[in-house]
Order: structure tokens, then C-alpha cells, then sequence
């Protein structure tokens, strides 16, 4: 068996191609894996709001309706419509602005988190998450000449989707035959049969493995990007698309399989902001973990297919 397993840094995370063949050879492999890891390092140039000379920061800056994009941009912004709508508008990419006053203006890299029992023992009362009544991803379209449709002002977040986006996007570039799992912060694009660990937010071990053939997963969580404001309160990533503050739901983590990285990354944070009860009901779609703010761990069984036998 020839295998070829990569580390690197990409989208301020950790970041791993891991490839495995009987039939590709060793040099094909790493040919594979260098062009897995530079659409990896394209997507983190392109798509980061954290570089005002990024294409996705100038297509926000950019005062016209109708604005060029590549082919990866357009895809982000199909991706944030089809993500807002299949979320019932709970995963909102146009919080760009709120996410900033939270306190996330700048990259975390480097960062160590706030502790995690210190903020759920200051945070606010326990809200599910709810949609805004006119969200700005509805407002988004994707012409067919491949430019992006929005009013100005209306600023994309790639946040989570473009790590996913960029896992699928990375994946469509290995060839038939090799069995492959590539994460880009911890959204993993899966080809063959894997056993996904997850780990603990509040202890980092190892909690649940998770069974995936081929396809997706992804885990949201409260916990890796934690801080504390100026006026001693603690905020973090996952907003509340109606109130623009984080969300604090009773979970702190969610991590769903799916058919890709993108709907997994959508399913794990619609769980999220969905709380304990709605959050168990998204991801029997495919399966996943959920974890609650008492260290309970939950794993959530995919909802068996039901074939009906038609009578002859």
C-alpha cells in the first residue's frame, strides 16, 4: 500500500492531506498532495476576510451591485445562499459586520481560547438560535456570466463554509483509486471507509469515533475560538443570526457526517444553534456527536432508510 500523510498550517488551522493507494504509485501520490495542498493555500488567500486584498474582501469593499469573481468565489456565494436556506436561515454568511463587533475583526491565530467553564459559568441565559427576518444570503445571486449579485454592504463571512468549501474543492482533485481525508481545520472531505475520531471540548480527548464511507464531517464548536471582552463578558464565533451575539444554546459542540465537508460543516452548526432537542433531529440526517454544556456526550444514531416494497 502506498501512502503519503502531509501536515501543514492552512486557514489559521491545522490542516492534513492523507492519501493511500495500491494502485497509484508513491510519486502520484505526492504529486496529488501538492495540488490538494496548493488549492488548500489558494482558497485560504482568496477567501479570507482577514486580508483587506483578498478577493473575498474586495468583493465586499466593492460599491457595485454586480462584481466579477472567480470561479471559487462564485462558488462561496452559492454556497452561503444554499446554506441559509437549507438551515431555515440559521447559518447566515452576511454576519461579517456582527462577528467584527463581537470582537473577531482580526485573525486568532495563535490565540490561546478563554476557558470554556469560565464562559458558560458567565454567559447569558440559555437561547436557541433564530433567523433574521430578512437575511442578507437571500439577497445574493450568482449571475451566469459568473459574477456576484448583492446589494453593497451586503459582506460575505467565509468562516466555516469556505473551510469546507475548500476540503470538496481539494477532494475533486484526487484521482479514481486512492482512498483519501483531507481536513482544512477540521473539516474533512472523506474517499473510502474511515473512522473519524472526535474530541472532547472541554478536555480535548478523544470522545466518540465516528464511521464514515466516503463523504464528509465536520464539528462546530464554541470552544476553540473563546474570548474574553473588554468588559469582562465572553463572546465567541457562533452568532445568533437575530440578536448578531454569540449563541450560547446548552451545546457547545456538534459534529455531523454528511455526503460532503460543506453539508457537514452546515449541519454541524445548524445543530448547534438549533440547542439540544432540534440539534439531535439535524443530524440523524447522517449521524453525529453532539455535547452538552454538563460534559455529556450524545451520539446521535443516523435515522435508518426505509425501503417500501412495491406490490407486483
Amino acid at each position: 500500500m502506498n501512502r503519503v500523510d502531509e501536515r501543514f498550517r492552512c486557514m489559521g488551522c491545522d490542516a492534513r492531506v492523507r492519501l493511500e493507494s495500491a494502485l497509484v504509485p508513491e510519486p502520484e501520490l505526492r504529486r496529488t498532495a501538492a495540488a490538494v495542498r496548493a488549492a488548500l493555500a489558494d482558497a485560504d488567500r482568496r477567501l479570507t476576510r482577514f486580508d483587506p486584498g483578498s478577493e473575498l474582501s474586495r468583493l465586499n469593499a466593492d460599491p457595485r451591485e454586480a462584481v466579477p469573481a472567480s470561479a471559487l468565489v462564485a462558488r462561496l456565494a452559492r454556497a452561503a445562499l444554499w446554506a441559509g436556506k437549507a438551515s431555515g436561515g440559521l447559518v447566515d454568511a452576511t454576519l461579517a459586520g456582527e462577528i467584527e463587533a463581537a470582537g473577531y475583526a482580526a485573525s486568532r491565530t495563535g490565540l490561546a481560547p478563554a476557558p470554556l467553564a469560565d464562559a458558560l459559568a458567565a454567559a447569558p441565559t440559555r437561547l436557541l438560535a433564530r433567523p433574521r427576518p430578512e437575511p442578507g444570503f437571500a439577497r445574493i445571486e450568482v449571475l451566469a456570466d459568473g459574477r456576484v449579485l448583492r446589494p453593497p454592504g451586503v459582506r460575505l463571512d467565509s468562516g466555516g463554509l469556505g473551510k469546507g468549501l475548500a476540503a470538496d474543492v481539494a477532494a475533486e482533485l484526487v484521482p479514481a483509486g486512492v482512498r483519501y481525508a483531507i481536513s482544512a481545520g477540521g473539516d474533512l472531505a472523506l474517499g473510502g471507509n474511515w473512522e473519524v475520531a472526535v474530541t472532547g471540548a472541554a478536555t480535548g480527548a478523544e470522545v466518540h469515533r465516528l464511521p464514515v464511507r466516503s463523504g464528509g464531517v465536520a464539528t462546530s464548536g464554541i470552544h476553540e475560538r473563546l474570548w474574553r471582552r473588554e468588559d469582562g463578558t465572553f463572546a465567541h464565533h457562533v452568532l445568533d443570526p437575530s440578536t448578531g451575539q454569540p449563541a450560547w444554546t446548552g451545546l457547545v459542540a456538534a459534529t455531523a457526517a454528511a455526503a460532503g465537508a460543506l453539508e457537514a460543516e452546515v449541519l454541524a452548526k445548524t445543530a448547534l444553534l438549533s440547542g439540544p432537542v432540534a440539534g439531535r433531529r439535524v443530524l440523524r440526517r447522517h449521524g453525529g456527536v453532539l455535547q452538552h454544556e454538563d460534559g455529556r456526550v450524545e451520539i446521535v444514531e443516523r435515522a435508518p432508510v426505509v425501503r417500501l416494497r412495491v406490490a407486483a
